[in-house]
């Protein structure tokens, strides 16, 4: 299936925030402390936590229903959803429709912001998310947790960087052509790599703020299990080897170096909770992200 290109440029801002979903949240939460976010609140009306540090919004939905259509009944951890910041939600969906995006269906309760998605990789969702009405969606659908900061500072100065994406065999092209007619992200040149996997292809959003990597299963893997969807966030960090060591200080353990390369590019966490990992990215934020 290929998505059309329609009139006008999309616009998108940066990464509002990740969503996890679990049957795990003490242990997934208490992986989240170690590596740095703190909670400051609680949804108004689910079993939905919001962690922070620094500009990273991370949701932890353990909702009963939460993993509800999983492929692998036995998930426990699964990276569910992606919100994008762009200027004019409405306008941005209307866009995406227009390209050939499917709409995900809204759950939002009462007093709940209506926020308008699409379908993304394995049932994953693409959230579009704007502040054009001067209160942000935390305000509207979480209550702050007693004694919270909201400001929760960055440890070693991590950031959002990106989005890495499993996806199907031959599939490069199709997912390609989706965010690139649907959000305006282009591929970068052929070489430009980041992070520790030197294997797949990289797009760079509009804004210049985060990128997404598509790998697909590596040749002689046909019958290894293959989980389309998104599978990790990448954080950026100005310093891989000392955000390595301040982690590990907390008790995160990290993939050896030896087996993925350069450290100072990148470093991957062993296998948290669920299955989860999260990568550090040599990459240093900029001013307007």
């Amino acid at each position: 299936m290929g998505f059309e290109a329609v009139g006008g440029e999309p616009e998108i801002e940066g990464i509002e925030f990740v969503e996890y979903a679990t049957s795990r949240p003490k242990e997934f939460g208490a992986a989240l402390l170690a590596m740095g976010f703190q909670p400051v609140a609680k949804h108004r009306s689910r079993h939905v936590l919001l962690y922070r540090q620094g500009d990273v919004n991370v949701i932890v939905n353990a909702d009963e229903r939460a993993l509800d259509g999983e492929a692998d009944a036995e998930a426990e951890v699964v990276l569910k959803a992606l919100a994008i910041r762009v200027p004019d939600a409405g306008v941005a969906y209307r866009h995406a429709l227009a390209c050939g995006a499917q709409p995900v269906s809204s759950q939002a309760g009462p007093m709940e912001l209506n926020i308008p998605g699409v379908h993304g990789p394995g049932g994953a969702v693409l959230f579009l998310l704007d502040r054009r009405a001067g209160v942000s969606f935390y305000e509207v659908d979480f209550l702050p947790l007693p004694e919270a900061r909201f400001d929760v500072p960055a440890l070693a100065g991590m950031h959002f960087f990106g989005i890495v994406q499993y996806i199907l065999a031959g599939d490069t092209a199709r997912w390609c052509n989706f965010y690139e007619r649907v959000l305006g992200f282009t591929p970068l040149p052929e070489g430009m790599r980041f992070g520790v996997l030197p294997s797949g292809t990289i797009m760079r959003s509009a804004c210049g703020c985060f990128f997404l990597q598509f790998i697909e299963p590596p040749a002689g893997a046909e019958d290894a299990h293959w989980q389309e969807g998104f599978n990790r966030i990448g954080l950026g960090v100005p310093d891989v080897e000392k955000a390595v060591t301040e982690l590990e200080s907390r008790g995160i353990h990290f993939v050896d170096a030896s087996l993925l390369g350069n450290r100072e590019m990148g470093a991957l966490t062993r296998t948290l909770v669920g299955g989860t990992q999260f990568e550090l990215v040599h990459h240093a934020q900029l001013d307007d992200c």
